[in-house]
């Protein structure tokens, strides 16, 4: 993004959206819990992947760090010239085993730059919000561990008052946060296919082999558009920077290739556009323009026919084509990136 980082305010991200085109060949891009992990569909037909399951993908990169993160982490040093990136300042609320106590405890610790040691350390709180809150019980449980001294009678009245601090800090925690994904849909409906798999070895005592019945479900081809959205109010409210933007715009190609799976072997985001207002009020109609960025079904009466990625009435995208758009649909804009080829325009190179 394009403005400066130095300092931490909401004024130093820009407003933005974006569209993600995701394609699927033979896997399950998100499973159903309530239909024994169908790829997730639509009462029309439309194939969906939840905003949760696509940032799942992004906190498990970031939680953790593979071979790849350093190499994220020193782009994005590159394109700000800002400071180098602290792994501390990077680790993930939405996780597996974490203590509930030290997550609380963070949010009670105060710290200069982000408020409390919680937003300092969870890039995840920062970027898309949290609702992390405990019960009463269990506040004034876990502060009497903490602090006997309000185990006596006569500090009653003092533990009320450190208890209505406590929840009340719980409370005012909690935020929407700066960046929202939508629901992602499939362009036409799809065709799921379920597979009986096989086990060579038993998987149960006294079994020599092993079966799981229409247990492999998947889509033979889809495609699928995301949107999302860049709020920078919601920065001020959770102390966001613009290096925690530009490293999940930068975890966005990542996501699956990072994230392999048995039942997803072969799903990609393959756009990534990303447009830029020029102010934070916004300069061009968000919506508008994310309809026109997304692609057009040419067959949408055969789910198994792939289906190219360019915006409608497109049949290429290059640069040529993305001024193209640009000067027809987006009258006045910051910054225009696509993420997977890096290509970039600002207004001036129109």
């Amino acid at each position: 993004m394009s403005q400066d980082t130095k300092t931490a305010n909401n004024h130093t991200i820009p407003r933005a959206c974006g569209l993600l085109v995701i394609e699927v060949v033979n896997s399950n891009p998100n499973g159903d819990p309530d239909r024994d992990s169908d790829p997730r569909q639509r009462p029309d037909g439309l194939g969906e992947i939840s905003p949760v399951s696509f940032k799942r993908k992004l906190r498990d990169i970031v939680e953790q760090k593979p071979p790849e993160w350093p190499l994220l982490k020193a782009a994005v040093h590159k394109r700000l010239g800002d400071g180098l990136i602290s792994n501390d300042q990077f680790q993930i609320l939405e996780r597996r085993g974490r203590v509930r106590e030290d997550v609380e405890r963070d949010v009670y610790e105060e710290d200069d730059r982000f408020g409390n040691k919680f937003l300092a350390n969870y890039w995840d709180a920062r970027v898309f919000g949290n609702t992390f809150l405990e019960n009463a019980d269990t506040i004034k449980e876990r502060l009497l561990k903490r602090d006997e001294k309000f185990k006596a009678k006569d500090k009653e009245r003092e533990l009320k008052g450190k208890l209505d601090e406590l929840e009340k800090k719980l409370r005012r925690n909690i935020k929407a946060g700066t960046v929202q994904f939508g629901m992602g849909l499939s362009i036409k409906p799809i065709n799921i296919r379920r597979n009986t798999q096989t086990n060579k070895s038993g998987v149960e005592e006294g079994t020599e082999q092993g079966m799981a019945p229409l247990g492999y479900r998947f889509i033979p081809q889809a495609t699928y558009t995301m949107p999302f959205f860049v709020n920078p109010a919601g920065a001020a409210q959770t102390k966001c920077r613009l290096v925690d933007i530009e490293v999940m715009l930068g975890l966005i190609p990542l996501a699956y290739p990072l994230n392999p799976s048995s039942i997803r072997p072969l799903v990609r985001v393959v756009m990534a556009h990303v447009l830029e207002h020029k102010n934070l009020l916004g300069s061009f109609p968000d919506l508008d323009v994310l309809r026109r960025l997304a692609p057009a079904a040419a067959f949408p009466k055969e789910p198994d026919k792939r289906e190219e990625p360019f915006p409608a009435e497109h049949t290429k995208w290059d640069e040529a084509e993305a001024k193209g758009f640009l000067e027809a649909h987006v009258k006045s804009f910051a910054r225009y990136r696509e993420l997977v080829s890096g290509l970039e325009i600002t207004p001036d190179r129109l």
